[in-house]
């Protein structure tokens, strides 16, 4: 009898959490969105037991997006694109929906969809242009800015995935998933991409000597960190997605971004609540029926 009146309650509390979820993520129309790019017919890009899938659809997103948030900073010119033309703070669920939609499209959506996404970001891209504080020209779609904001998705989102994904790949898992994500960032204009975990860790390397902590990356982490666009209810869990994302960055981007490094409680108690975290945000999108 009690779990009879327990479990309508159950699912009423996980089908407001996952609408909740899904308009910040996805906007008012999430529901929408994900019909036509899920149910939408025609052939797609990648298969459904691709790796590409398996990480993108997972809650652990949630992290390896605020990593990869965090370490973009750290390239000036990248930085300075995004200080002058994202409008991130003024729009942050904007951005936020429009990345996530791309990133919806291209692995789940049609190929035709994916590829009219691909067009309207180069688009978009081509329009990104100007000069950093330090006065040195950037643009959007240089296509080594594109690597850098490449490499640090694929780093990120992999990491988030092997250390809070329901289902961590194995070793080709992870080598596929780097190919695949390749072969979107190709038609974005990347120049060969790197098809391995072991080379994404040498392109990481590689970009270290452009990297630098400037004052646009110091007030975008901060904003990232303490300033989050997410109702005041749902602080707290976003601040342990946070601290979960920190303590996975690499120890040359702790300290000019001003970041901390914990170790001992980085190991234990971040690790512990980033797995709560994602696990509830999981729960919460598999609503099993439409509030």
């Amino acid at each position: 009898m009690l779990p009879a009146l327990i479990d309508p309650v159950i699912d009423a509390v996980r089908n407001r959490l996952g609408a909740a979820l899904a308009a910040g993520v996805a906007g008012d129309d999430g529901d929408a969105k994900r019909q036509r790019i899920h149910a939408s017919p025609g052939p797609r890009w990648f298969a459904e037991d691709a790796a590409i899938r398996r990480v993108h659809g997972d809650a652990s997103m949630f992290v390896g997006g605020i990593r990869t948030l965090l370490l973009q900073t750290l390239h000036p010119l990248a930085m300075a694109g995004v200080a002058e033309h994202s409008h991130y703070r003024s729009d942050p669920f904007g951005r936020l929906q429009r990345t996530g939609e791309f990133l919806a499209t291209t692995t789940f959506g049609t190929a035709a969809d994916a590829e009219r996404a691909v067009a309207r970001v180069r688009g978009v891209h081509r329009r990104v242009v100007g000069t950093s504080p330090a006065g040195r020209p950037y643009a959007a779609s240089d296509p080594h800015l594109l690597e850098w904001v490449h490499i640090t998705e694929v780093d990120s989102f992999l990491r988030a995935h092997q250390r809070h994904g329901s289902r961590p790949l194995d070793a080709t898992g992870c080598d596929s998933y780097v190919q695949q994500v390749g072969q979107v960032a190709e038609r974005l204009g990347v120049v060969d991409p790197p098809q391995s975990v072991a080379e994404v860790d040498e392109r990481l390397t590689a970009f270290r000597p452009e990297l630098e902590g400037t004052a646009q990356a110091r007030a975008a982490a901060r904003f990232v960190m303490f300033q989050p666009p997410v109702p005041v209810a749902a602080r707290p869990g976003y601040g342990v997605l946070a601290a979960a994302a920190v303590a996975m960055l690499p120890w040359w981007a702790r300290w000019p971004l001003r970041l901390p490094y914990l170790p001992l409680s980085e190991a234990t108690v971040v690790r512990a609540g980033g797995q709560a975290v994602t696990s509830a945000l999981r729960w919460a999108m598999t609503s099993p029926t439409t509030p």
